[in-house]
C-alpha cells in the first residue's frame, strides 16, 4: 500500500479474524467427530495423540490449505537463535503419467528432518552430527502465510537433546499444571488443567526506509553505533499517546489486519515515549501460543513496514539519548473452567486460594531472581536496564498498598482493614464518576502486580518470550510442589495453610518493594536486603549453571544438566558475537566513512583559512583558525580511538573460555567502542551537514 493512501475500506473483522488459521472451528467442520474429539482432548487436556488421528488431520489440513492457495508446507520451529526457522516442501507428488498429485501424509505432519548441524547447540552436537527432527505440536494451530502451510513444531537432535525453545516451554507448562492442580484439589476444585497465560506488549520504532538504508550500523546491528543527540528528543513529552502520524496509522491498520487473519488478537496500538516509537498489545492467550504469536508479530511488523517505505526497528536501544524498547510480559494462571488464579476478588485478604498462588509467585521470584535476570540478559538489553527508562537490573516485586497490607495481616495475625471502593469525582458535573483501582501502578518495578496478573517488565524488545516464561513457569511450579507436599500431609488443611502462608510471607518479604526502583536509595536498600544486582549480561550468565539452577530445571524435567550447560554457552557466544559485530561495524564506519568526511571538511576550512591569510592582515580569520584547530584535535583523537578499538578487539584472542571472552568484551571492548563514539559524535556536531556521511538523529526520528 503506498504510504500516501489513507485506509478507508471497512472490513468485517469477525470474518477476517483467524481466516488463515486451521483452528478449532475449521477442524470441527472438516474432521470426523471422533477425530476432532480426540484431537481436542490432546490440545485441552494434554493427552497423548492417538495413532489414527494424524493421517486424517493431515488430509483435512492439506485440503483446507490448497483451497486458500497453498503450494507448500513447512515445519515451523524455535531454535536457539531467538528467531524462528522453516524449510518449505511442496505438496506435489509425481505420477506415472508425468503429472502430479497434491499429497500430505500423517507422517509428514508429525515428523520433519531439518539439518541440525548449523543451529546453535552449545556443544551438544558436533558439526558432522547433522540429523535433527521437528515434531508436530498439536497444541498450537497451523496457519497459512503466503502460499505456505505453517505447522508449529518442536525441534530436537538425533539423540534426543532439546535444541529449541518450544519443548522446554511446553514442559514447564506441564510442570506448573501438575502442581497447581494438586493445590486446587485441596481447595475442593475439580480442575482438569491449569495453564499460564501471557499478554506480551511489544514496543518498536518506525523510521523511513531511505534513512535506514543509509545507516550501515542499523542494517548490520539493529542500532545506531554513532549519533549525536538531536536538538529535540523526548523531553517535551508530546509523543506518548500523541496523535499517530497518517503513514503510521496506515501501517498499524494493515498490521492489525495481517495479525487478525492469523488469529492474533492485536488489541491496542499507540505512540510510545520516544519520537518514532510505538507499541502493540495483544489479548492474553496460552503461553505457548503467545510465544508463537509474538514471533509472528515481530515478523509482520517488519514485513508490513517494508510495504509502507518504512523500517521497523526491534533492537532494545536503537538510539542513544531516548528511550529504548522493551516487551512487557503479563503473566497469569488460569484453569480449564476459566478461573484466573491471580484474581484477588472483592476481599483479597480473605481469599486464601488467591493468597496461596500470590505467595507462591512471590517466593518463586525471591528464590530464583537471578534466573529471571539471566533470562532477559543480552547485549541489547544491557543498554536499557537501569537507565531510568526500564526497570533496574535488581529484581523486585511491586504489590501496592492493598496486597501489601493483606500480607502484613498474614505475617502479624492482625486483621486488615479492607479497602472500600473509592469514587473518582473530577469536579465537573457533566463528567462521569467511576470506581478507582485499589492500588496505583508502578512503572519502575521489574515485576509488578497489576490487578489480576504480574507484569514482568524487564524483557527486551527483540527477545523471544520463551526463555523468561520457561523460568517463570518452572520456578512457580517448584514452589507450588513444595506447598502441595506440605498441605497434602496435613491433618487440618486450614491450620496448615495459614501456617504455610505466614512462613512464606516472613521469609520472602524482602523482595517486595513499592517505591521508586530508579532511585539510588533503592540500590543501597536492595543491597541491605541481600537482593542480587547483576549489572550486565556476562555477570548474569555466570550464575546460569549454578548448582541451584541446574537442580531446579532437572527436578521438573525441563533441562538436563547437559542442556543447561549448552544454553549457557549459547548465550555467552551470542553476547560475544553481538559485541564483536558491533565493534567491527564501528571500525568500518569510522575508517571508511567518518574519517574521510572529517578530512574533506577540514580541508575546506583550511583552504578558506589559507585564502583569507593570503589576502592580508585586514581579514579576520579567527573563526576558521579556531574551527580548524578543533577539527584537527578531534581528528587526531578519532584516529587514536580507532587504533585503540582495533588493538582492544585483537586482545579477545587471549580469552581462555566463553565466559572469559564475554567478560573481556564487556569490560574492555565496550568502553573502547564508547570512547570512539564520543569522539565521532563530537565531530558530528561541528562538521557541516553536507559532509556527514549518514543521516543524523534529527533526520531519522522526526519525519512526516
Amino acid at each position: 500500500m503506498p504510504n500516501n493512501v489513507t485506509v478507508t475500506e471497512t472490513e468485517n473483522v469477525a470474518d477476517l479474524f483467524g481466516s488463515k488459521v486451521f483452528n478449532a472451528g475449521v477442524m470441527r467442520k472438516r474432521l470426523p467427530k471422533h477425530i476432532y474429539a480426540s484431537l481436542l482432548k490432546t490440545m485441552k487436556e494434554d493427552l497423548p495423540l492417538e495413532e489414527n488421528v494424524a493421517e486424517v488431520v493431515a488430509n483435512a489440513m492439506k485440503d483446507w490449505a490448497l483451497e486458500l492457495g497453498a503450494t507448500h508446507f513447512t515445519h515451523w520451529f524455535h531454535p536457539m537463535t531467538g528467531v524462528t526457522a522453516e524449510k518449505h516442501d511442496a505438496f506435489i507428488s509425481p505420477t506415472e503419467d508425468g503429472k502430479i498429485i497434491m499429497e500430505f501424509s500423517g507422517k509428514e505432519l508429525i515428523k520433519g528432518e531439518p539439518d541440525a548441524s548449523s543451529f546453535p547447540s552449545g556443544g551438544l552436537r558436533a558439526t558432522f552430527e547433522a540429523r535433527g527432527y521437528t515434531a508436530w505440536d498439536p497444541t498450537s494451530y497451523a496457519f497459512l502465510k503466503g502460499t505456505t502451510l505453517y505447522i508449529p513444531t518442536v525441534f530436537c537432535s538425533y539423540s534426543g537433546e532439546v535444541l529449541d525453545k518450544k519443548t522446554p516451554l511446553l514442559r514447564s507448562m506441564e510442570a506448573l499444571d501438575t502442581h497447581a492442580t494438586r493445590i486446587l484439589k485441596l481447595f475442593g476444585k475439580d480442575v482438569k488443567k491449569v495453564t499460564t497465560t501471557i499478554g506480551a506488549e511489544q514496543e518498536y520504532f518506525l523510521i523511513e526506509r531511505d534513512m535506514f538504508k543509509k545507516r550501515k550500523d542499523l542494517i548490520l546491528t539493529g542500532r545506531t553505533l554513532f549519533g549525536a543527540k538531536s536538538p529535540k528528543g523526548q523531553e517535551m513529552e508530546t509523543h506518548y499517546f500523541g496523535k499517530i502520524r497518517g503513514r503510521v496509522a496506515n501501517y498499524m491498520a494493515e498490521l492489525d489486519r495481517e495479525l487478525w487473519s492469523l488469529g492474533i488478537a492485536s488489541k491496542t496500538r499507540h505512540n510510545e515515549v520516544a519520537p518514532a516509537q510505538h507499541e502493540l498489545a495483544p489479548i492474553f492467550t496460552n503461553t505457548n501460543v503467545a510465544t508463537d504469536n509474538n514471533q509472528l508479530i515481530m515478523e509482520f511488523m517488519q514485513r508490513v513496514a517494508y510495504r509502507h517505505d518504512l523500517a521497523c526497528l526491534l533492537h532494545e536501544k536503537p538510539f542513544e539519548g531516548v528511550n529504548g524498547s522493551g516487551k512487557h510480559n503479563n503473566f497469569s494462571m488460569s484453569t480449564n473452567t476459566g478461573e484466573n488464579l491471580l484474581e484477588p476478588g472483592p476481599k483479597p485478604a480473605e481469599n486464601k486460594q488467591f493468597l496461596l498462588f500470590l505467595c507462591a509467585t512471590i517466593e518463586a521470584v525471591y528464590k530464583y531472581s537471578e534466573m529471571l535476570r539471566i533470562n532477559i540478559a543480552n547485549a541489547g538489553n544491557d543498554h536499557r536496564l537501569g537507565a531510568n527508562e526500564a526497570p533496574p537490573a535488581i529484581v523486585s516485586i511491586f504489590l501496592g498498598e492493598q496486597l501489601t497490607a493483606a500480607l502484613k495481616s498474614i505475617e502479624t495475625g492482625k486483621p486488615v482493614k479492607e479497602a472500600k471502593d473509592l469514587v473518582m469525582e473530577l469536579g465537573v458535573t457533566t463528567l462521569p464518576k467511576f470506581i478507582i483501582d485499589a492500588t496505583d501502578r508502578n512503572r519502575t518495578s521489574p515485576f509488578a502486580f497489576t490487578g489480576n496478573k504480574f507484569e514482568f517488565r524487564m524483557l527486551g524488545s527483540n527477545q523471544s518470550i520463551a526463555g523468561p516464561n520457561i523460568t517463570l513457569n518452572t520456578i512457580v511450579a517448584d514452589v507450588l510442589a513444595d506447598y502441595a507436599d506440605v498441605l497434602e500431609k496435613a491433618d487440618d488443611f486450614d491450620t496448615a495453610l495459614n501456617a504455610l502462608l505466614q512462613k512464606s510471607v516472613k521469609e520472602n518479604k524482602n523482595i517486595v518493594f513499592n517505591g521508586n526502583n530508579y532511585s539510588e536509595e533503592w540500590v543501597e536498600e536492595a543491597a541491605r536486603r541481600g537482593l542480587p544486582n547483576l549489572k550486565n549480561t556476562p555477570e548474569a550468565l555466570a550464575e546460569f549453571t549454578s548448582e541451584k539452577n541446574i537442580k531446579l530445571f532437572a527436578r521438573h524435567n525441563i533441562f538436563t544438566p547437559a542442556e543447561m550447560n549448552s544454553r549457557y554457552e549459547i548465550h555467552l557466544e551470542e553476547y560475544s558475537k553481538t559485541i564483536n559485530i558491533e565493534a567491527l561495524t564501528m571500525l568500518n564506519l569510522a575508517k571508511r566513512e567518518i574519517s574521510p568526511a572529517v578530512f574533506t571538511y577540514t580541508k575546506e576550512v583550511l583552504d578558506t583559512l589559507v585564502a583569507k591569510k593570503a589576502i592580508g592582515a585586514a581579514i579576520d580569520d579567527s573563526a576558521e583558525a579556531t574551527l580548524a584547530e578543533r577539527l584537527s584535535k578531534l581528528s587526531g583523537e578519532l584516529i587514536k580511538a580507532i587504533d585503540f578499538l582495533d588493538e582492544t578487539l585483537a586482545g579477545v584472542e587471549n580469552a581462555k573460555n566463553p565466559q572469559a571472552e564475554a567478560d573481556y568484551f564487556c569490560a574492555k571492548v565496550l568502553p573502547a567502542m564508547e570512547a570512539l563514539r564520543t569522539v565521532a559524535d563530537s565531530l558530528e556536531e561541528i562538521v557541516a551537514e553536507k559532509y556527514w556521511p549518514f543521516p543524523t538523529y534529527e533526520d531519522i526520528l522526526f519525519y512526516v
